[in-house]
């Protein structure tokens, strides 16, 4: 039975879905979901262990600081650390992530090893690789131009018209299975997507991050995901779901992750997209399965 509780995490009120026992495992949803993004994983998952899934900072129901800066990958590891220190004081936990949340769960990886049994990633970049593939992939360029209208001032007018149809459009029919969205599911984007300062606070993550492509004479770089980490290596057993129809993170970002993942497995989803978790997730479920038995 999954529950719904307000917790105090680093300072902010957070909306969280918990259920079931044992190891905790945390879920973070990625730009522009919320915990319901894990609705099909979390009974399973629950089975035998404590399953974790919040609104991240500025998202649905939990709460939203203003200022674009409260939104830096930096606080946002802060959150994550504080959720661990919270539900599974002194104890390692595994962290589960998609999208925006995988963002901050490699950061936290990066930053916080001893936080972690074992990582899952789901279509989202390593911040060096992405950060390489920003600066010489064209390919990936353009598929990261979104970025740039994200972090513009119009990006809520333009995203919220017509009853969030550009919203509607890039999730629901941006998928490669659009019939998996039933009705109630669309209602329920639509509700959270209208929360007042949700849209807000999903699309500070991008304006402080400074997150896009390269831009203007000076070529302009993003922020580094990790400014404080001495290395961008993840000395946590990781796992990496990537649905191969991803037309916003390109298939480039699993080439030499390696390189930063000594203790990897990457399971490619052919014909899935970005929305893999909604478009397979028996396949996603089956696949976190296999890893956490060692398989």
């Amino acid at each position: 039975m999954l529950r719904h509780e307000y917790t105090e995490i680093n300072g902010l009120t957070f909306h969280c879905v918990v259920a079931g026992q044992g190891t905790a495992m945390i879920f973070l949803h990625g730009f522009p979901e919320f915990w319901y993004e894990w609705r099909h994983l979390l009974p399973e998952f629950a089975a035998d262990h404590h399953v974790i899934a919040p609104d991240m900072r500025g998202y649905n129901l939990t709460e939203k600081p203003p200022a674009v800066e409260d939104y830096a990958v930096r606080v946002l590891v802060a959150d994550i650390k504080a959720m661990f220190d919270h539900y599974s004081p002194g104890k390692k936990g595994i962290l589960v992530a998609h999208d925006w949340g995988g963002a901050a769960a490699w950061s936290f990886a990066i930053a916080f090893p001893a936080y972690l049994e074992k990582l899952v990633i789901i279509n989202a970049p390593h911040p060096g690789v992405f950060a390489r593939e920003l600066a010489a992939n064209p390919a990936q360029q353009r598929a990261s131009a979104y970025m740039l209208t994200f972090r513009s001032p119009e990006a809520e007018a333009l995203l919220s018209a017509n009853n969030y149809a550009a919203l509607s459009k890039a999730v629901f029919e941006g998928s490669t299975k659009p019939e998996v969205f039933s009705r109630e599911d669309r209602e329920e984007y639509l509700t959270a997507w209208s929360q007042p300062g949700a849209l807000t606070g999903g699309l500070n993550y991008y304006r402080a991050a400074r997150l896009g492509p390269p831009v203007g004479d000076d070529g302009e770089k993003p922020t580094p995901f990790v400014r404080d980490a001495a290395s961008l290596e993840v000395k946590v057993p990781t796992l990496v779901i990537w649905g191969e129809n991803d037309r916003a993170l390109l298939m480039g970002n699993l080439d030499g992750l390696d390189e930063y993942v000594p203790d990897l497995r990457i399971r490619r989803i052919p014909g899935a997209s970005h929305w893999v978790i909604h478009e397979e997730p028996e396949v996603v479920s089956r696949c976190i399965r296999e890893f956490l038995r060692g398989e």
